[in-house]
């Protein structure tokens, strides 16, 4: 009885490792079903799976690259469209260098990288920075390869902005 019993379980938890997953929705009314899946709208995980949350900078600098500024133009975007949403920008170094001069380099690069928003047209209240300087390592490693991900900016989601509220603007 035992072995029946176990065979059907088995047998069940087969049919069922091999079922398509089922979709799911929510009711938009008049019979349609509308796809929920993927981040929230204006999420911190919106913006780093749809626009991007870091951008990179050479050694020793803080200039913005092409790559650095087309991130910064889709945030920027993303940014336009939900003006009820605060963010902070963070400057990262790579572990080179005193603890100073990093978390004046990182500041610079935070700086530059809001001062690139603003320009294109958010609201510079938004926008908080800081810096980090080299305490804030993404990779493992003492190599270039490692040094070029630490050399960063990365922008996350803090709240509401206090000046739009917590409703989305009309």
């Amino acid at each position: 009885m035992n072995i029946k019993l176990l065979g059907a379980f088995a047998a069940v938890a087969l049919l069922a490792a091999c079922a398509k997953p089922a979709a799911t929705g929510m009711s938009t009314g008049a019979g349609a079903t509308a796809m929920t899946s993927g981040p929230a709208a204006g999420s911190e995980e919106d913006l780093v799976a749809n626009v991007g949350d870091r951008v990179f900078y050479a050694f020793n600098s803080s200039s913005l690259s092409t790559d650095a500024t087309a991130t910064l133009s889709h945030q920027a975007a993303w940014l336009q469209k939900y003006p009820q949403i605060a963010v902070l920008i963070a400057g990262n170094c790579d572990p080179r260098g005193t603890e100073e001069y990093n978390l004046a380099l990182g500041q610079r690069r935070a700086d530059a990288a809001r001062d690139y928003v603003v320009a294109q047209g958010v609201t510079g209240a938004r926008i908080q920075t800081i810096s980090y300087g080299k305490d804030r390592p993404v990779a493992q490693g003492n190599d270039e390869q490692a040094y070029s991900q630490d050399r960063n900016a990365i922008t996350s989601v803090q709240g509401h902005n206090p000046q739009e509220g917590t409703g989305a603007s009309s």
